[in-house]
């Protein structure tokens, strides 16, 4: 699959406010400092779709970006939607306003019906954390279709990222019969872009 246009469309803090649902959706979110505004620009291979910040907590809202790809032996451009959703890891913010960023997040990932995976983001340069697991915890208990993205692979030694994230399934292990699908990804090296479009692209057959 191919990225043929990336385009923002709207930002707003409530999922009854989101475009029509009807196309694909796939949504990306985790912890603050993750990198994700930096592996969305990666996947559409632009440096500014999304806004990257040093300051964590910078994504506050529910960002759409429309995407058209486009696939071997076909003529028409699928069109569906990529979703830059706030961090749960929040930064230094009064606790009415953390509590108002989980409900808007846990309305969206609940309610949204054309939401058709979302992409988890793990810093790969450390050890299983807490809001992690119970954040995917969360997701499998709601029964949201998701897969793990492990970032940063190049800022940390290759031994280090694979101690973290056997380390991370060892703790799945103990209480979940099947392990989620995962993928190792560098913004700055490209790495796992092609994977994860390769996932969305089938995705996309499979609800067309």
């Amino acid at each position: 699959m191919e990225i043929k246009k990336a385009t923002y469309l709207i930002s707003n803090a409530d999922y009854a406010m989101c475009p029509k649902a009807d196309r694909p959706e796939y949504a990306f979110i985790g912890r603050s400092n993750v990198g994700k505004s930096s592996l969305i620009n990666m996947i559409c291979l632009q440096s500014k779709l999304a806004k990257t910040s040093s300051a964590p907590g910078k994504t506050q809202l529910i960002n759409h970006f429309e995407i058209e790809s486009s696939i071997k032996n076909s003529r028409e451009p699928k069109k569906w939607y990529l979703v830059d959703l706030p961090g749960y890891g929040f930064a230094k913010v009064a606790q009415s306003s953390r509590r108002r960023w989980e409900q808007m997040i846990e309305n969206y990932l609940r309610k949204r019906t054309n939401l058709t995976h979302v992409f988890v983001l793990i810093d790969s340069r450390h050890k299983p954390q807490k809001l992690d697991l119970e954040f995917i915890g969360n997701l499998d208990f709601w029964e949201v279709p998701f897969s793990l993205v492990f970032t940063k692979t190049d800022k940390e030694k290759p031994a280090v990222v694979a101690n973290n994230i056997k380390a991370f399934f060892d703790i799945l292990r103990e209480t979940w019969q099947f392990l989620p699908q995962h993928f190792i990804t560098s913004a700055e090296k490209k790495q796992g872009r092609e994977e994860i479009l390769q996932f969305i692209e089938m995705k996309n057959e499979s609800v067309a």
